[in-house]
């Protein structure tokens, strides 16, 4: 089991920027494919970014262009830069592993992000 551990969010006004990290336990991670997701308050967890084995990535429309997933295989981390905010990008985000029978590991607690107009 790997233990997801989310970090980097806060509260900014619309325009400012955030970079989210994730730290993932244990010794298995440059195998997967890693993504990020978004619940916003009331609603389902939605992916927003994917980066792959291969370093390609993966964007939702409303997102593109506007952030920006990494990783670093060496210290098992997963970011996502942020820019330009808008109050519709408010929510918890999480960070997982994904393979080809979806998600991997339990969630962790994710971070929240909150975007004020």
């Amino acid at each position: 089991q790997v233990q997801l551990v989310e970090s980097g969010g806060g509260s900014v006004q619309a325009g400012g920027s955030l970079r989210l990290s994730c730290a993932a336990s244990g010794s298995i991670f440059s195998i997967y494919d890693w993504t990020w997701y978004r619940q916003a308050p009331g609603k389902q967890r939605d992916l927003v970014a994917t980066i792959r084995r291969d370093r390609t990535t993966e964007y939702v429309d409303f997102v593109r262009g506007r952030f920006n997933i990494s990783r670093d295989n060496i210290k098992k981390m997963v970011y996502l830069q942020m820019n330009d905010l808008k109050p519709e990008d408010t929510g918890v985000y999480q960070c997982n592993a994904m393979d080809e029978h979806g998600i991997v590991w339990d969630w962790g607690q994710g971070t929240q992000v909150t975007v004020s107009s």
